[in-house]
């Protein structure tokens, strides 16, 4: 009897706070954030701008969501000019679906809404309360989230991302310095690169139009990525790096993801990025976010002869 007490004080201490928090976030309307679409629907246009040409079926599985309520939200959007359908080449019955350019801008100014309203409730608080909240939704995330194969982290973490402070440049410098001596073989000057690199953020550093995101579990350092302004229209993503005992849990796709949102939010056209033929992961995730190759030029550095290669991604 007291054990199912205590279930019963947690459960309601749960819808409690589900409560509090969907009147919070603006949820309950017939609009997300006044817009004219439901928190179903907003969920739906982003999995839509971040995804690379997903299956009806594809967001089924992953969404949770019922085949004809999923089928009236596409309809639905098709018929407002925010959806495109096109056949696969591998199946004829699945249709791939991507956003018109309208439906990027709708979603654009979705985005854009919900980080300033998050950013509205978080501003008034203390850096140590905003660290409190983040690490107590990273634990929610963690103990609820679906358990990969091997039984230890969840597929969505645990994992929290965070803008730089001091320290972090020189951890980013040194993991990029040690990490590509032992994976590759590179020598000292690319770690001397990624440090000329990183100078030259925080020097000329924009919060307005750059940014550099760092992952982070249990107290330590294990991801990083930068945008960074190249010109008017053009960002650039630089210095992405997992660390391999945070692999397979998705970082390396989530901080591009984080990327290319700022991008879009900042106002940027194209992001542009610099790799090597030899890194096939990044490269992987750089094709799967979108990314195409421009030119390939072959060149010796690092101790190698390599390829580099110039991508780049039309938001």
């Amino acid at each position: 009897m007291a054990l199912r007490a205590e279930l019963e004080r947690r459960v309601d201490a749960v819808r409690r706070f589900n409560r509090f928090y969907t009147r919070k976030i603006g949820v309950l309307g017939e609009g997300l954030l006044s817009s004219p679409y439901t928190l179903t629907q907003a969920r739906v246009l982003y999995e839509l701008a971040y995804r690379e040409r997903p299956t009806a079926s594809e967001l089924v599985k992953d969404l949770g969501l019922d085949p004809g309520y999923l089928s009236r939200i596409l309809r639905n959007f098709e018929k407002q000019g925010l959806l495109a359908r096109a056949a696969s080449a591998e199946d004829a019955r699945q249709r791939h679906l991507s956003l018109t350019p309208s439906g990027r801008k709708a979603f654009v100014s979705l985005e854009h809404t919900t980080r300033e309203q998050i950013a509205a409730l978080l501003t008034p608080l203390s850096a140590l309360q905003q660290d409190q909240i983040e690490t107590a939704m990273q634990q929610i995330e963690a103990a609820l989230g679906d358990p990969v194969p091997d039984g230890g982290a969840t597929a969505q973490g645990p994992y929290c991302l965070r803008p730089h402070r001091p320290g972090d440049m020189g951890w980013v410098v040194h993991r990029h310095g040690a990490l590509y001596a032992a994976e590759y073989g590179w020598d000292e000057t690319f770690e001397a690169l990624v440090a000329e690199i990183v100078a030259g953020f925080v020097k000329n550093f924009d919060p307005a139009q750059e940014r550099c995101w760092i992952a982070e579990r249990d107290g330590q350092n294990i991801g990083s990525v930068f945008l960074v302004r190249e010109s008017a229209g053009v960002a650039k993503l630089r210095l992405l790096l997992v660390e391999p005992a945070a692999r397979g849990l998705g970082l390396g796709q989530r901080l591009i993801e984080e990327c290319l949102g700022f991008a879009r939010e900042a106002g940027y056209e194209r992001v542009r990025l610099w790799t090597n033929g030899n890194l096939a992961a990044a490269r992987h995730l750089y094709r799967k976010a979108g990314f195409q190759m421009l030119e390939s030029e072959p060149h010796h550095s690092f101790g190698h002869d390599l390829v580099s290669e110039t991508w780049e991604l039309t938001l």
